[in-house]
């Protein structure tokens, strides 16, 4: 599992993507929009690389939303899934005080502070201000009934009514099912629903703006889920959502607003079910012909394909992992630097050149033997490589068992 704190301890190599991101979320805070898609294998560290971007617009002070595509979420749907995708999303809102999620109360909370200041100093009353705010927003599809919920938690905020202020955060979550519950408990007749999914995020981003933040940053991983869907049509109506946000964010449609997508390369590539398979995004998404010609990568490309890690990386990354396992106490460490070089020889061996492209598999191996050591301080670290040796020729010996990427996952001791 990828950590959602402390990254930077054991992030190395990737420089030039990391450089691209940068630039991205710089984009973002001074008002423009920017689009992703992060291509890796299974295992070769898309979770990780988003979750480095996540931290990055943290610290460059914008909102982040984060969630998983599964069968019960997804961009395009009119079963709800679309808006299970937004309450997931909501419900994971960070900030740089929120690191964990749970931010939007916070958020909103500010915008309020914000406003009360603004208002103290022109001697306004505080709903003008708040109406003045959010004017921008009434331009944009459900503005106008997002701007009534923000006042409606203000009103909440001004007489105390924790109710009052509960429920919107709800509307703002996509909490409610049926516009007959918006209305009743807020006097809304509308809801965040599958229809409204990305308008919504195109408000909030300019919401967030308006509340002191630079901007908002939108990870979707998972993004296979779209690819195996087995409709044709549900398929293609979530390839043109992504055509939508692709177009707003390169052609000035999105202020604000940034979206990474993390997907495998079948997802990308697939001239049958894959955004290879909807032309319009097969032709923007196209590889730079004169940068392969050249031998080069273009960072610029709306797709980042993640570079394997090279065995200097590799060990940099076991280096980084030993120190953090002991509590960045080097006289904790369990194995010696020589330990590291046995292991990855082991790696190199045993999985050739997948444990470059999938550093997963190698990663909870090593996790694996420090955890060991651990708990078995008698135990040494050359008779565990040894058996872990010994046990993938005997393995290898019999016929019944498949040596995939996939079975080669973990090294049992």
């Amino acid at each position: 599992m990828t950590p959602h704190i402390g990254i930077q301890h054991i992030q190395v190599g990737r420089v030039n993507e990391i450089q691209a991101i940068c630039q991205d979320i710089e984009s973002i805070a001074d008002g423009g929009a920017a689009f992703r898609l992060i291509i890796g294998d299974y295992g070769s560290g898309k979770t990780f690389f988003l979750s480095l971007a996540r931290s990055i617009a943290l610290e460059k002070k914008l909102v982040t939303l984060h969630a998983d595509l599964s069968p019960t979420r997804r961009i395009h749907a009119s079963a709800g899934q679309a808006r299970s995708l937004y309450s997931e999303l909501m419900v994971n809102l960070s900030t740089r005080s929120k690191p964990d999620g749970n931010g939007l109360v916070s958020v909103v909370e500010r915008f309020i502070s914000v406003a009360i200041e603004e208002a103290e100093e022109a001697g306004l009353p505080v709903e003008k201000i708040i109406r003045k705010r959010l004017g921008k927003l009434d331009e944009y599809v459900g503005g106008y009934d997002f701007s009534k919920v923000i006042e409606a938690y203000w009103k909440g905020h001004q007489s105390g009514d924790d109710v009052l202020k509960s429920n919107a955060i709800r509307w703002l979550r996509a909490e409610f099912r049926t516009k007959s519950e918006a209305k009743k408990a807020l006097g809304i007749t509308s809801i965040i629903s599958d229809a409204s999914f990305y308008d919504n995020l195109k408000i909030m981003s300019l919401f967030v703006k308006q509340a002191g933040y630079a901007g908002l940053l939108v990870n979707l991983d998972e993004m296979v889920n779209l690819y195996k869907l087995r409709s044709t049509q549900a398929r293609t109506s979530n390839y043109e959502q992504i055509l939508r946000m692709l177009n707003d964010c390169l052609q000035g449609g999105a202020q604000h607003l940034g979206f990474i997508l993390g997907g495998t390369p079948e997802f990308l590539l697939d001239t049958r079910r894959g955004l290879y398979s909807y032309d319009a995004l097969a032709t923007r998404l196209a590889a730079n012909l004169f940068a392969q010609k050249a031998g080069v990568i273009d960072y610029a490309s709306p797709t980042l394909n993640l570079a394997n890690l090279s065995p200097e990386e590799l060990f940099i990354l076991l280096k980084n992992l030993r120190h953090v396992f002991a509590g960045g106490d080097p006289e904790q460490y369990l194995i010696p630097d020589e330990a590291l070089e046995a292991f990855l020889l082991h790696c190199s061996e045993k999985i050739g050149a997948a444990y470059f492209r999938t550093p997963r598999n190698t990663i909870k191996a090593f996790i694996d033997l420090l955890s060991v050591l651990e708990q078995n301080p008698t135990v040494d670290w050359t008779d565990l490589i040894e058996t872990i040796t010994l046990r993938e020729e005997m393995a290898t010996d019999m016929p019944h068992v498949q040596t995939g990427d996939n079975e080669l996952s973990t090294f049992k001791i």
